[in-house]
């Protein structure tokens, strides 16, 4: 009886010694001893163009120079947008400006401006809310979709989790999207390939533009 109160009373002044421990308390407490995962595995991908869509999103003049990563992905996402002309893809385009009247000449590049009919102004993460995105998907028949957008932690990660909960195959090219810097693009890559639930994870391939076919 003795020996059971001592180890009672030695596993309760342990515990109170653990919680009272900031190592232990929190994701602030132990942000240094992080270690960052290997990356995420870059699969090649074969695109079905009758029913796949491509989706610039936000990918704005004023927000894009101010990130040279953004400026840096442009050939990429040029690369994509001309194999996607040359298919007759569907491609999709989300404007956003601080004005909220953003218009096709802001896209980042003339080179992939967006035809009539093909964008929509609309603020945001999750690019499904309020409009036309998901039924021009539906009208066109669509069952994968490719994301570029700016930024990576933004509206590609909220549009991709979206996409795949509704039921659509997801592909990445990860330099086709950018955030404010190294740290925000691979949480984001490691949230959409193995830190979301396996509804997303699971419908999220994530490749570069190099390694697409068609």
């Amino acid at each position: 009886m003795r020996a059971s109160r001592f180890a009672a009373a030695a596993a309760g002044t342990l515990l109170a010694a653990l919680l009272g421990s900031p190592s232990v308390a929190d994701v602030i407490s132990d942000w240094s001893t992080a270690v960052v995962p290997p990356p995420p595995e870059l699969k090649e991908v074969t695109v079905e163009p009758a029913t796949t869509a491509l989706l610039f999103l936000d990918i704005m003049k004023a927000g894009c120079t101010a990130r040279p990563r953004c400026v840096a992905a442009v050939p990429s996402m040029k690369r994509l947008h001309d194999e996607a002309r040359a298919h007759n893809m569907v491609v999709w385009y989300s404007l956003v400006g601080a004005d909220g009247k953003a218009k096709p000449d802001d896209i980042m590049d003339p080179a992939i401006k967006p035809r009539d009919g093909e964008w929509y102004r609309q603020s945001g993460t999750d690019k499904f809310l309020g409009s036309t995105l998901e039924p021009t998907l539906k009208q066109a028949g669509i069952k994968t979709v490719i994301i570029c957008g700016n930024s990576f932690q933004g509206a590609t990660v909220g549009t991709a989790q979206e996409a795949a909960q509704r039921g659509y195959k997801v592909i990445v090219p990860v330099d086709c999207s950018a955030g404010e810097d190294e740290y925000h693009e691979q949480y984001a890559a490691f949230h959409l390939a193995k830190g979301s639930w396996v509804g997303v994870t699971s419908n999220v391939t994530l490749t570069r533009s190099t390694m697409m076919k068609y």
